[in-house]
């Protein structure tokens, strides 16, 4: 069952170098392969969720909110899903993913 009823919700992300040329943190589950843009529902839990995920050394990142919708839009140009993240970096679900074979 999703936890997001509407896609107009906020949700925070983590965008790398802020300000100069942005875009969002992405990653690459290793169980699947699949990459996306991890998102959370609270703005503390990005935060603490930040320092579980893979970042490039002399970096800035900054948590940012972003409607949902509009973050599936740009994410799915990249060719990538979204999860939603708790705090402690647990998949509390999967958007945009593609099914096996591709599904177009």
């Amino acid at each position: 069952m999703s936890q997001v009823e509407n896609e107009e919700k906020w949700v925070w992300v983590i965008v790398q170098d802020p300000g100069g040329e942005e875009r969002f943190l992405g990653q690459r589950y290793e169980e699947s392969g699949e990459q996306f843009i991890p998102a959370f529902f609270e703005k503390d839990e990005a935060r603490d969720g930040l320092r579980l995920l893979a970042r490039e050394q002399g970096r800035k990142y900054e948590v940012q909110a972003i409607v949902l919708s509009h973050l599936l839009k740009r994410a799915a140009k990249e060719g990538m899903a979204v999860f939603l993240l708790d705090a402690q970096g647990r998949i509390l679900e999967k958007r945009g993913t593609r099914p096996p074979g591709g599904g177009d």
